[in-house]
């Protein structure tokens, strides 16, 4: 195991090193000179070479990526070509707000989607297996922006029981906190529930056929602790890779939902960036959502052994 571990962690060098030559290459391909959005379209060409050469943009690309790399290395992130912050505490403040919403809504995914999808596996070609299906192909077929849009004309205009937009730290205001939480959550989470129960669905069917579930039921097995104690753990292993999917894009910054509820996460602050020219945010949510993935993508290959213990890691 700790040999495992220590292989998975070392495959993160070559990962971040070709995320990080990408993410440094792609965001200069933006049209725009972050000099002049710092200073305008009036600035005059001595204030913007100055500029410039404050941010080291006047060096070749070679030396900006390798001098980029070496203060990373030493833990330096950079400083917000905007606002002056350091950005590894920008990209640290944004991390909590995206976690608490990527956890709200995986959250209501599985309790929407889990049940859903053994009762469509386990009552295959009736109704209930059909409505199931259908809400799940709407879910998946809704663009996030747009059911969150619908979501606010409903609850925040039509019916004003939950703020449209915003965010409050659950520290300071819990209860102000979870009104804002409801909307991006709920968005989120439907998409979500419609693979999840999708895959479900799937993986159910399969073990259903398998075996020792016929011997179970057989035996004399109650249906219930057929489907849940001899089906469903069994099924579990294709649902934890798609769960470990989604986490991982979660916390990589939902773009649209965050933008449209204007929730202040590495998504929203990613896409700031990047109208902004912000190239040190830019490069370093990149980063850090790589990191995240491959993490998260560890910790999954790490629950199998838990769910299953025919499944080592070595």
């Amino acid at each position: 195991m700790g040999r495992y571990l220590l292989g998975r962690l070392g495959s993160l060098v070559p990962i971040l090193l070709g995320t990080s030559l990408v993410a440094f290459l792609l965001i200069r391909l933006v049209p725009g000179d972050p000099a002049v959005a710092l200073l305008g379209m009036e600035a005059d060409d001595t204030a913007l070479a100055a500029l410039r050469a404050k941010l080291a943009l006047d060096q070749p690309l070679w030396v900006q990526y390798f001098s980029w790399l070496a203060a990373i290395l030493k833990g330096d992130f950079g400083r917000s070509i905007q606002g002056g912050r350091e950005v590894l505490p920008l990209l640290a403040s944004a991390l909590g707000p995206t976690a608490l919403l990527s956890a709200a809504a995986l959250a209501i995914s599985l309790v929407i989607a889990i049940p859903a999808g053994v009762i469509a596996a386990t009552r295959r070609n009736t109704g209930a297996d059909y409505a199931a299906s259908f809400v799940a192909l709407c879910g998946l077929s809704l663009p996030s922006f747009w059911l969150g849009i619908l979501l606010i004309l409903l609850f925040s205009v039509q019916i004003p029981l939950l703020p449209a937009s915003g965010y409050v730290s659950p520290l300071v205001d819990p209860a102000g906190f979870l009104a804002r939480l409801v909307l991006p959550a709920v968005t989120l989470g439907a998409a979500l529930a419609a693979s999840t129960m999708r895959m479900t669905r799937a993986a159910m069917l399969e073990v259903l056929r398998s075996d020792y579930v016929r011997t179970a039921r057989a035996k004399g097995l109650a249906p219930s602790r057929v489907v849940w104690r001899h089906a469903f753990a069994n099924a579990q292993i294709p649902i934890v890779t798609l769960l470990g999917i989604q986490m991982g894009q979660l916390l990589g910054g939902v773009v649209i939902t965050e933008t449209v509820f204007a929730w202040p996460g590495i998504g929203k602050l990613t896409v700031d960036a990047i109208f902004a020219r912000d190239y040190p945010v830019v490069q370093g949510a990149v980063l850090l959502t790589a990191a995240l993935f491959v993490l998260i993508n560890l910790a999954t290959d790490l629950v199998y052994t838990v769910i299953d213990p025919r499944v080592r890691v070595a």
